[in-house]
């Protein structure tokens, strides 16, 4: 099954709820008013948000005036059109962390409890490797000893060193050892996996910031990727995550983990749309190649494919 594929299927439940709800919608009748409360409806319902499920029925009726648009059917292709045009704008969406093989990259990885991360870890850890990258992992989350045992796993599974010191160690000092080793063995990529923790918690989020800070200043030249791995599942509350955490270090993007026939689809299109932040990956799964660069057409075809004509999107 191609990567498309399990897409597909993995947004069959997103599709039950909002694109079968919006197939319905779309389908017959009249462009009235209570066409555009039922859009609004099922827009807020698949966790979009109140105000950006507002903006996007302004900017449809705007295109329905502009088309001389006369039955719901023919704005279903406008509405994919808008939706592609409102994620493409985002700099940096579905853009893959490209490793450079002359240079270090630190990837810092963050998130809430069980969120995904040392598997992602994993699996980029695994990209990289077999695209000849010099990988090291650092274990900073020195919260849970199961978390150091899986990321060894990981590190077993892809010939990764991992940097790891026991439970309960400063996790930004595992950091600046790995940091050190990565230089010093010319490694390509610094995989630091971060300790999940509630995105509430003050003093666990200045824990966070700490390894952060220790990361900035002693990086030199090496770019340095943040990326919060959110858990599909989370819907709105996802949005409030990402606001969290970017203060207390500037994200550069989110891997979109656990992307099954539970997750919301309109929390992508809303921290694209309030945050300005770009989905860079997508995880379906547990296996290597069950992450992928997020790709906007591939994302809203698999989406609403099946219900009408995706027109450009």
């Amino acid at each position: 099954m191609s990567f498309f594929e399990k897409l597909k299927k993995s947004l069959q439940g997103v599709r039950k709820k909002w694109s079968g709800g919006l197939s319905g919608i779309f389908s017959g009748g009249a462009i009235d008013e209570g066409f555009w409360e039922r859009l609004e409806e099922v827009l807020i319902s698949g966790d979009v948000g109140v105000t950006l499920s507002l903006r996007l029925i302004d900017e449809l009726k705007k295109e329905a005036r502009a088309r001389g648009a006369k039955t719901p059917e023919e704005l279903f292709s406008f509405f994919a059109d808008i939706l592609a045009a409102r994620l493409s704008a985002v700099p940096l969406m579905g853009q893959a962390v490209t490793p450079d093989k002359s240079t270090l990259t630190i990837v810092i990885l963050v998130g809430v409890n069980g969120s995904g991360k040392t598997t992602t870890a994993g699996k980029l850890a695994s990209q990289w490797t077999k695209e000849g990258l010099r990988v090291v992992f650092a274990a900073a989350d020195t919260f849970r000893a199961a978390a150091i045992d899986q990321l060894k796993v990981w590190g077993e599974r892809s010939g990764v060193r991992v940097i790891a010191q026991q439970q309960g160690s400063d996790a930004a000092a595992v950091a600046f050892d790995a940091l050190s080793a990565a230089k010093s063995n010319r490694a390509n990529v610094l995989l630091v996996d971060t300790a999940g923790r509630l995105h509430s918690k003050h003093n666990l989020m200045e824990e966070l910031g700490k390894i952060y800070r220790v990361l900035e200043k002693e990086r030199g030249d090496a770019p340095l990727e943040t990326l919060l791995v959110l858990d599909a599942v989370m819907g709105q509350n996802g949005l409030a995550q990402a606001q969290t955490f970017d203060k207390i270090m500037p994200l550069s993007g989110v891997v979109l983990s656990k992307y099954d026939n539970t997750a919301k689809g309109g929390i992508l299109l809303a921290i694209a749309e309030e945050l300005k932040m770009p989905v860079r990956y997508v995880g379906l799964g547990e296996g290597e190649d069950d992450l992928r660069p997020f790709d906007v057409h591939e994302f809203i075809t698999a989406l609403l494919e099946g219900e009408k004509d995706v027109g450009r999107a």
